[in-house]
């Protein structure tokens, strides 16, 4: 069991927008009035500074995570193994393939072991850049390899410095994005220090280095950043085309990177084609961002060899099914309130029909099963009806796949994130409702404008995008507390950009029947920066106590494991276990796997219910036929999992393998009754007492406190 232990002592402002709204810069009768003296370079100038400061706070968060994993591990000081036990579970496996390509005699070599790898499951060759999102190892391992930095940098700190860096990317990418919507670089300086301030609930990137959504946020925040500025108006043909292209490569770069993108962009489409349905954001602008999410996954999927996953994704499906439906219903935005609702209705369902039909028909050509353990865990989770599917079991029990925790929001309110979020939320939600029931109704135009000044704020397509955005990520963030990430740091965002907006401040202030432009101006610097001291001085010297609490690595019997599996078996051993357990061997070991945590492959998934047997109540021939029918030599048993108690009764592993077996679980407690008794003991347990009918097929030849490996015998 991986732990932290104490080490031990040892070796050695801003005044004026960038951005004016085009609120402040028209008058009354549509003239725009001439640009002051001297107003220009102005705008230059707090550019200059508010990018500075932008490219600061980004190299400030990267050294910051830096400091604390080093502080945290140890890192510079520890043995190559335990740096390498450190990435744990799917963090190990992944870079294992760095490491592979980097050990590799050439680039070419590197990449047909990839390309031809019968290493991560035994008895199958499988194509790891097909299956896994590891293109971003590859590109790595080469620039290491071409760039004259061995001699001053080893591979895995080239690796983890990398990860840091695109911190500094994530934080500049929100504080763009907070600056567009505002019109102040104010806006971004608050997100990114609440960004930092709300590290626990923000990223994980200092623990878990090499998991691909560390690789692919930074990249889907410049895709948002981006998008904000598409949906300014007044752009100009160039900065349009340029802005798009700028999408483009954002929403390649994230779909490479994640296995799990076409959900996120899911979603993003979704937000999409609500405020075209209610005629907030240009029809034209939404319709080249359909076409950038699909042409972006296509061209991973050509990059994954045609990854059958991609071209079955639901996000593909839905976006040409709106395509599709928008062509055969061309008149949606005309008529009045009633009349386009009935069509808005009409035009969901067609949709919502052709998105299923059109999803099924290719999964049919394709007899695609990849994915079918989200939709089984999603149906349960949902409450669509109990299953004793093991897949979605396991996906059920554990703490990340739950309910978003109720302390989340206190610690997130201790930095008065939370309070300032749900007070810009709850305003532009209520503004943006009104709205979309005037663009409804059809009222005349004029009226419209005279009557909603003070509601232009909604009427902008930027603001409008945002705060959809935030409210399906937020829903997803309650729903699954794995996906929070996506949803905090635009929380970030969004707080900022209410705090520091004059439109924000001015429909307050004219609902109190006390706006003037100056009081607005006044409000609008000063509550942030108010804000900002108080960050400062609550935080700063917890941060402070943060940098300077020093451990270091501690797992002796997992290292003491590695060591003996390198030195006492050959190359050539297959080892059976815990996926978590085999990711870390294969990094550390080089040997080959029977099965591993890169979960979206449907025989794996049935290869890994038959691999945890071992935990189960099973016969000694049933479990040792099962482990040579995947060329199985060592199989690892951890107590940890034999005897777990991290979970209650019902999610223990031991248990959802006792009632996909349709045996009665241990304890006391309830269980389903058509449930039965198991003819035979616990195989972890009853294995350790040494009886002939285990021996016979089974010989320990490695014990600690935590794990024990047998060696399968090789009956003819």
């Amino acid at each position: 069991m991986t732990t932290i232990r104490q080490r031990r002592v040892g070796k050695g402002t801003e005044a004026a927008e960038d951005q004016p709204s085009e609120e402040t810069n028209v008058k009354p009768d549509g003239k725009i009035p001439p640009d002051p003296a001297g107003g220009k370079l102005w705008n230059i100038l707090s550019i200059t500074v508010g990018g500075i400061v932008a490219i600061a706070l980004g190299l400030v968060t990267s050294v910051y995570v830096a400091t604390l994993h080093e502080n945290d591990l140890w890192f510079s000081n520890i043995k190559e193994v335990e740096r390498e036990i450190s990435f744990r579970t799917e963090c190990g496996l992944y870079y294992s393939y760095y490491k592979q390509m980097i050990q590799a005699a050439s680039i070419q070599q590197g990449l047909h072991g990839l390309v031809y790898d019968n290493k991560t499951e035994s008895v199958r060759t499988i194509n790891i850049l097909e299956r896994m999102n590891v293109y971003q190892e590859v590109f790595l391992s080469i620039l290491y390899r071409i760039l004259p930095i061995q001699q001053y940098l080893e591979p895995v700190y080239f690796y983890i410095y990398t990860l840091f860096g695109l911190q500094a990317v994530y934080v500049i990418a929100l504080y763009v994005t907070s600056w567009l919507l505002s019109g102040t670089w104010l806006s971004g300086l608050l997100a990114a220090c609440w960004y930092i301030t709300n590290r626990v609930d923000t990223t994980r990137v200092e623990f878990t280095i090499p998991l691909r959504e560390n690789w692919a946020l930074p990249f889907f925040a410049v895709q948002i950043a981006a998008i904000t500025y598409l949906l300014r108006t007044h752009l100009q043909p160039a900065q349009e085309r340029l802005t798009l292209m700028v999408v483009f490569i954002a929403t390649f770069l994230f779909s490479l990177t994640w296995q799990f993108n076409q959900f996120m962009m899911l979603i993003q489409a979704l937000a999409l084609f609500i405020l075209d349905c209610l005629d907030m954001l240009p029809t034209a602008k939404v319709t080249w961002l359909y076409i950038i999410q699909i042409s972006g996954l296509l061209l991973v999927c050509v990059l994954q060899f045609f990854n059958s996953m991609i071209l079955g994704s639901l996000l593909i499906s839905f976006n040409v099914s709106v395509l599709i439906a928008r062509t055969i219903q061309k008149n949606l935005k005309k008529g009045g309130l009633l009349k386009r609702l009935g069509k808005l209705i009409l035009h969901a369902l067609l949709v919502l029909c052709l998105t299923l039909l059109i999803n099924k028909f290719i999964k049919k050509i394709l007899n695609l099963e990849s994915d079918e353990h989200i939709f089984k865990f999603l149906k349960a989770k949902f409450g669509f009806g109990a299953t004793r599917d093991f897949d979605a079991n396991l996906y059920l029990c554990e703490e990340a796949f739950g309910l978003l925790p109720l302390n989340t929001f206190s610690r997130l309110s201790s930095t008065l994130l939370f309070y300032v979020y749900g007070f810009v939320l709850f305003l532009l939600t209520v503004a943006a409702v009104i709205v979309a029931f005037r663009n409804l109704s059809g009222s005349n135009h004029v009226q419209l404008k005279e009557k909603m000044e003070e509601y232009t704020v909604t009427l902008k397509p930027d603001a409008a995008y945002s705060l959809v955005h935030t409210v399906l990520f937020g829903c997803l963030a309650l729903s699954t507390m794995r996906m929070k990430y996506l949803w905090t740091s635009h929380m970030c965002v969004f707080a900022s950009f209410g705090l520091c907006s004059t439109e924000v401040w001015k429909l307050i202030l004219k609902c109190l029947h006390l706006y003037t432009s100056q009081r607005t101006q006044v409000i609008k610097y000063s509550i942030p920066i108010i804000t900002l001291l108080y960050i400062s001085f609550k935080f700063w010297p917890g941060i402070m106590d943060e940098l300077a609490e020093l451990r270091e690595f501690y797992d002796p019997d997992t290292v003491e494991l590695m060591n003996w599996i390198k030195s006492n078996t050959p190359s050539t051993a297959v080892f059976a276990g815990s996926m978590q357990l085999l990711a870390g061997v294969k990094l550390c070991t080089g040997r080959t796997l029977t099965n591993h945590p890169h979960y979206e492959d449907k025989n794996l998934r049935e290869r890994t219910k038959q691999i945890y047997q071992i935990y189960a109540k099973r016969s000694p021939g049933d479990v040792y036929g099962i482990l040579r029918s995947f060329g199985t030599d060592y199989v690892i048993l951890e107590d940890s999992i034999c005897y777990e108690r991290r979970h209650s009764r019902g999610c223990r592993l031991r248990d959802l393998l006792d009632v996909a077996n349709g045996h009665i679980m241990d304890g006391s407690g309830e269980n389903e009754p058509d449930l039965k008794p198991s003819l035979y003991p616990r195989f972890c347990e009853e294995i350790k007492k040494n009886l002939p009918s285990y021996t016979m097929h089974f010989t320990r030849v490695f014990q600690n406190k935590t794990f024990h490996v047998y060696k399968l015998a090789k009956h003819k």
